[in-house]
């Protein structure tokens, strides 16, 4: 039975969105990878072009609320942002890990030059690869905490 892993941040819009996407890339054939939101929103489109130029597409991906996944036995909760971490449930068996990544939305609203947005969605996207690729690397631990 695959353990299930779950990526948390505020409106599950974008970096969570991103880590699922990619986790199910990396991570599938131990895992079962959800994400969510303390809110509901919709996917970002810069996320959804981004993750296209990595050959995932997210088009069909949808926004959840963390409600949603409540009854859900997660082994691993992975906060991507300080909010999502101060509301984070708890999760009965679960591990929590924090990483915190930039808000894409929030460094780019002032932002009107396409390739200033997204060079802001692409180097968060590339940071989250890399922490799953980092943690695909050392499941030998099978800890989000070691890096």
């Amino acid at each position: 039975m695959k353990k299930k892993l779950l990526f948390l941040c505020t409106g599950n819009s974008c970096r969570s969105q991103m880590a699922e996407a990619f986790a199910k890339k990396y991570l599938s054939d131990e895992y079962d990878v959800f994400s969510a939101g303390i809110k509901k929103s919709q996917v970002n489109p810069y996320a959804i072009q981004t993750m296209l130029e990595k050959n995932i597409d997210i088009r069909g991906y949808s926004s959840k609320t963390i409600n949603e996944l409540k009854e859900k036995r997660m082994h691993w909760v992975v906060t991507l942002c300080s909010h999502a971490q101060d509301s984070c449930p708890i999760f009965p068996g679960g591990k929590l890990s924090h990483h915190a990544f930039d808000d894409p939305p929030s460094l780019t609203k002032n932002l009107r030059a396409e390739e200033e947005i997204l060079a802001v969605y692409r180097r968060v996207r590339d940071q989250i690869e890399n922490l799953i690729l980092q943690f695909k690397n050392k499941s030998i631990g099978d800890s989000f905490e070691s890096f």
